[in-house]
């Protein structure tokens, strides 16, 4: 009997760049970062921890793609692209608040860097879904939908 050809065909990657097109009119928060050799960053997850979750809104509502969302002490904007299912960011502004302490302070502006160098990204389709950056030096920042 004859071997079916998708038998031996390695696993599917659930992180798929094609998917990324979905990442239109969605909110995302910053669940897990793990840097390059593997090991866990804290991430502050909202008021059981006492921080702010780290976020990432992407809307086409003003009919340009823009990226928004929060970085740890400041509000940050700028425009996002998608290129042969690759994420991309345009140049990023943020406010300017006086943040000295904190996980969220501590976090932003490698969070910021990590979003300009951005690897490889994808969208988990299956729940529980969620978006993956890889980033150049081998970060991995995943984010999950913003609770609601």
């Amino acid at each position: 009997m004859p071997k079916h050809p998708d038998a031996s065909a390695p696993p599917t990657d659930p992180y798929n760049p094609a998917a990324t097109q979905l990442l239109d009119d969605t909110q995302w928060d910053l669940t897990s970062w793990t840097d390059a050799q593997g090991q866990a960053r804290a991430v502050p997850h909202g008021a059981q921890d006492g921080g702010q979750p780290l976020t990432l809104e992407f809307s086409t509502a003003s009919g340009h793609r823009r990226a928004s969302g929060f970085s740890g002490c400041n509000r940050y904007t700028g425009t996002y692209d998608l290129k042969d299912g690759k994420l991309a960011f345009g140049p990023i502004a943020g406010t300017r608040m006086a943040c000295v302490s904190g996980a969220g302070a501590a976090l932003e502006q490698p969070y910021l860097d990590a979003l300009a160098h951005i690897a490889k990204s994808g969208v988990q389709m299956n729940p529980p879904q969620a978006l993956q950056l890889t980033i150049a030096d081998g970060q991995v920042l995943t984010f999950a939908p913003h609770a609601q």
